[in-house]
């Protein structure tokens, strides 16, 4: 008794609503009888983004970033970076440093503080504290004291791997993670 009471419920207000949708159609002369200061339809007002529109953003504008520091400075074995390169303590590995900590820069400025981006926020954060760190080190100067040297390696190694850290921090994004 009660679900069709409800049916019948829902069918009456169907029809009230079609009822009204057809008399608040136009006109006699084919102007709109809505009156001028109408909100505006659904499909023109702004709209907020969602979190997938949100993460498909991000993906592209890093996505464009880091595939041209990839080419560039390489990543993992091939970064300048890698605590097994020869470049690791120069000016080569730094502006590698730099342009990861960029990259990292820029995620953090798309996200925004979001829900949605935990792992790519965590990334860009331990990217720019490892460069932070390199810097602090000296370790572009090629350091002589074997501690330094040692503790060089850690941050470099992270920078190495930078870019496709981010890259798998914006995908899951994608995912909300």
């Amino acid at each position: 008794m009660m679900k069709q009471c409800v049916l019948r419920t829902a069918a009456v207000l169907g029809l009230v609503a079609v009822f009204c949708t057809a008399c608040s159609g136009s006109g006699e002369d084919g102007r709109s009888a809505r009156p001028s200061g109408s909100s505006a339809p659904p499909s023109s007002r702004p709209s907020v983004p969602t979190t997938a529109q949100v993460a498909e953003k991000v993906k592209n504008a890093l996505e464009e970033r880091i595939s041209a520091d990839e080419e560039k400075f390489g990543v993992g074995q091939k970064s300048p970076c890698t605590p097994a390169s020869p470049q690791l303590f120069t000016v080569r590995c730094e502006t590698a440093a730099d342009a990861t900590s960029d990259a990292a820069d820029l995620a953090l400025r798309e996200i925004d503080g979001r829900a949605g981006f935990a792992t790519l926020n965590a990334g860009a954060r331990k990217i720019q504290a490892a460069a932070r760190t390199y810097k602090s080190l000296g370790c572009a100067t090629g350091p002589t004291a074997a501690d330094v040297r040692r503790a060089c390696l850690g941050p470099a190694a992270v920078i190495a791997q930078g870019f496709p850290d981010l890259r798998d921090g914006a995908n899951l994004g994608l995912a909300g993670k």
